[in-house]
C-alpha cells in the first residue's frame, strides 16, 4: 500500500494529518449513507433497524464534528 509508506513528500501533507482530514471525510460521508439506510428501513417498517441506523449516524456526525474541531484548532496554531 502506497499510503503506508508516504510521509507527506507525495502529498504534501504528513500522514497524520491526511489521516485526520481522511477520517473527518470518511464520517461524515457515512452519515450521509446512514441515511439511505434509515429511509431503507422505515419503508419497510422497520423502527427497531431505523433506530439502529440513527444511533450510527449520530456517531459518525459526533465523530466528524470532533475531528473538523481538532483540525481547526491545529489550523488555528499552524501545527500542519
Amino acid at each position: 500500500m502506497a499510503h503506508m509508506q508516504e510521509t507527506g513528500a507525495i502529498t504534501g501533507t504528513k500522514d497524520k494529518d491526511y489521516d485526520l482530514i481522511w477520517f473527518i471525510e470518511a464520517s461524515l460521508d457515512n452519515a450521509l449513507r446512514l441515511q439511505t439506510y434509515i429511509e431503507d428501513a422505515e419503508r419497510a417498517g422497520d423502527t427497531e433497524l431505523a433506530d439502529f441506523f440513527r444511533r450510527a449516524q449520530a456517531e459518525s456526525r459526533k465523530g466528524g464534528v470532533q475531528g473538523k474541531q481538532l483540525l481547526a484548532g491545529r489550523l488555528a496554531s499552524s501545527d500542519m
